[in-house]
């Protein structure tokens, strides 16, 4: 019995079944700021790697250093944290990881985000 739901929980996993898969993924997202001032002439450029249920991303606004962010996500592949930026702000970052459903959002200064593209 033990065997039988060892080898299905393995089969979920190979196959996506499950929300967050067992291989690593790559994704990015590029696009301008939302938001009042000056957002919506920010480019920012995220990438996120998903080995598991651990989700790693880097944040990179035009002109600005690059930040990270470190989440897990839950059953459901959603995630959520914060990215430290400059003057001791911080951005959320938000995001699911849901097959055919795979997006991230920033919210901060700006709001940044949408449909992820797979690397």
């Amino acid at each position: 019995m033990r065997s039988f739901l060892i080898a299905g929980v393995a089969a979920l996993l190979v196959t996506g079944g499950g929300a967050v898969c067992a291989e690593q993924m790559a994704y990015s997202w590029t696009g301008m700021g939302v938001g009042t001032g000056k957002c919506s002439t920010y480019r920012m450029e995220i990438d996120v790697t998903v080995d598991g249920q651990a989700v790693k991303g880097t944040l990179k606004q035009q002109g600005r250093p690059e930040r990270t962010f470190e989440a897990v996500a839950d059953k459901n592949g959603m995630f959520r944290t914060g990215a430290k930026v400059g003057n001791g702000g911080t951005l959320e970052v938000s995001g699911s990881l849901k097959e055919g459903n795979t997006n991230v959002v920033l919210d901060g200064y700006c709001k940044f985000g949408g449909a992820l593209t797979k690397q």
